[in-house]
This record gives structure tokens, sequence and C-alpha cells, in this order.
């Protein structure tokens, strides 16, 4: 059974940094294409972050330059680090995995910005 688990949330203020985590069970991360996605009260969810098994990275042009997405393989898991937060960051963030027609979700971690 495949699980995804973020952790790393929290409440920091704004100029902050977290670094969210995701470790996988049941799936090689290295093997699928994987991203961060955020969803803000009242908003749908949005893209943040991919990376592909080639190891290949893109963003969301409104994290471009704060964040950073990673994958460590000896340890089957993505990160996020997430410098400069902003209010705007404010955001339940949910990790996710992809290969073929196998769709995975995490759970979902609140990261809140606020002075």
């Amino acid at each position: 059974q495949v699980q995804l688990v973020e952790s790393g949330g929290g409440l920091v203020q704004p100029g902050g940094s977290l670094r969210l985590s995701c470790p996988a069970s049941g799936m090689i991360f290295s093997m699928y294409y994987s991203a961060w996605y955020r969803q803000a009260p009242g908003k749908q969810r949005e893209f943040v972050a991919e990376i592909t098994t080639g190891g290949v990275t893109d963003y969301a042009d409104s994290v471009k330059g704060r964040f950073t997405i990673s994958r460590d393989n000896t340890k089957n898991t993505m990160y996020l680090q997430m410098n400069s937060l902003k209010p705007e960051d404010t955001a339940v963030y949910y990790c996710y995995a992809r290969r073929m027609t196998s769709i995975y979700w995490g759970q979902g971690t609140q990261v809140t910005v606020s002075s």
C-alpha cells in the first residue's frame, strides 16, 4: 500500500523559512513524476513545484526563486524548501506522485505565514 505523509508545516513569520518533507512507502519515488501542490482557503488546489524522474525541476511563477524542490533517493523522500515566505503562501501543502495511471496524494500539511 502506497503512503505519502507530509510533515514540516507550521506557523512562520513573513520572511521566514520552512522545509516540508514527504517520505514515501510502498513505492520508489525516483520512478515517479512528483510534485508539490497547495490549496488556500476558498481557492482551488494549485501547482507549486515539480521534479521529474530525471531530476528536472520546475516551479510556479509565484514561488520561483524562493522555493526549492528536491528528492533524496536514499531516503525515498521528497522535500520542499521554502524561503522568504509571504502571507499569500499560507495554504495546505500536498505532495503528489504519478506513474502511468497510478496517482497518489499525501494528506497535506498546513503552512501559515503570519506575524
